[in-house]
């Protein structure tokens, strides 16, 4: 008998206890639970060494069921452990995964509104860098100018939801831009998504749903990319949504994380959907993850940033541009635990 056969055969007899039931291999690849779980497969080889043992030797059956009945005891004690740690992670990844989808799209304001969604961008990776999380771009769409029309990155590290999940909404800026020559000021756009990735996500695609299309990744990734169809884009049928993946070297991975990030889309769509059937009972002043609100303005001119939300304003642009985001999510958190 293995150690899955044992964590999936839950139905004790009539004469047994209740077996607690836990996920063996998740369990191997928590940190917290991998030593754990190391023990509980030694103690399982030995209950299987034993009752060896004793089938070869009946005059050892007694000692054997002894031997046995202690084993159960402690494998058991283990199993409560494990369980108990898991259980505790899903129920904190529930409130606040450690991993998001991060998609940037430039909105009204033609190339100015491109490069300041290429500003964003590299705003969220120096403050991702500045907390050790990985930032790894999935795909994107660059215009003339080398700005972003529309950019998604995975971003994975502890706190990573926590923080940045007031991030979702428009996001205007009000600048000179580098080619206008008479010195105007211009007001342009770009709207942020942040999308948690869950592991338990209750959302369920059925294949008749799906429209799935493969093409060349392009650009830099090495021949592979380039001469094999490695890029993938999913459709949802019912909902119209689509993700384009191109990240990975390979079509069955880029699959996979496409259907990763379409989940993490349709999880966003239900609810915002659910926030507008309670938005006028809502008193959070943090707003309702719609990407669709005006949530922040960029005023240059003014060195001066503004959370729309919170009615709160912090100057040096500049500083802030380059990673320092700290004190707005204190911020935007500490308003969101007054409601």
């Amino acid at each position: 008998m293995t150690t899955e056969d044992i964590n999936q055969n839950s139905s004790p007899s009539s004469d047994d206890k209740a077996e607690i039931v836990f996920d063996l291999a998740e369990s191997r690849e928590n940190p917290k639970t991998t030593y754990l779980s190391k023990e509980y497969e030694k103690i399982v080889d030995q209950e299987n060494q034993t009752e060896e043992m004793s089938l070869n030797d009946p005059a050892m059956k007694e000692l054997a069921e002894e031997e046995l009945a202690n084993l159960d005891l402690q494998k058991q004690a283990l199993a409560k452990q494990i369980k108990e740690i898991l259980d505790s992670v899903i129920a904190d990844e529930k409130e606040f995964p450690n991993e998001i989808i991060l998609e940037i799209r430039a909105g009204a304001g033609g190339d100015e509104a491109s490069l300041f969604a290429y500003n964003l961008a590299e705003m969220y990776e120096k403050y991702a860098d500045s907390n050790n999380w990985k930032f790894r771009k999935l795909n994107e769409s660059l215009n003339s100018t080398g700005g972003y029309k529309e950019v998604s990155f995975e971003v994975k590290g502890q706190g990573v939801y926590e923080k940045m999940r007031f991030e979702t909404g428009v996001h205007r800026v009000q600048r000179v831009p580098v080619t206008e020559k008479i010195g105007r000021i211009h007001t342009s756009t770009a709207s942020v998504a942040i999308m948690p990735i869950k592991k338990h996500s209750l959302i369920v695609i059925k294949p008749d749903d799906l429209e799935m299309e493969f093409s060349r990744s392009g650009g830099a990734g090495g021949q592979n990319v380039n001469k094999v169809e490695t890029a993938v884009r999913l459709v949802h049928k019912p909902t119209g949504i689509d993700v384009r993946c191109t990240a990975e070297r390979s079509q069955l991975k880029n699959r996979e994380k496409a259907m990763e990030i379409l989940i993490a889309k349709l999880q966003q769509k239900k609810d915002e959907e659910e926030a507008a059937k309670y938005s006028s009972k809502r008193k959070s002043q943090v707003g309702t993850a719609d990407r669709s609100e005006k949530i922040r303005t960029y005023n240059f001119i003014q060195d001066r940033i503004t959370d729309h939300r919170i009615k709160k304003s912090w100057h040096n642009l500049e500083k802030i541009l380059a990673g320092d985001l700290d004190p707005i999510f204190d911020a935007l958190i500490e308003s969101s635990l007054m409601d």
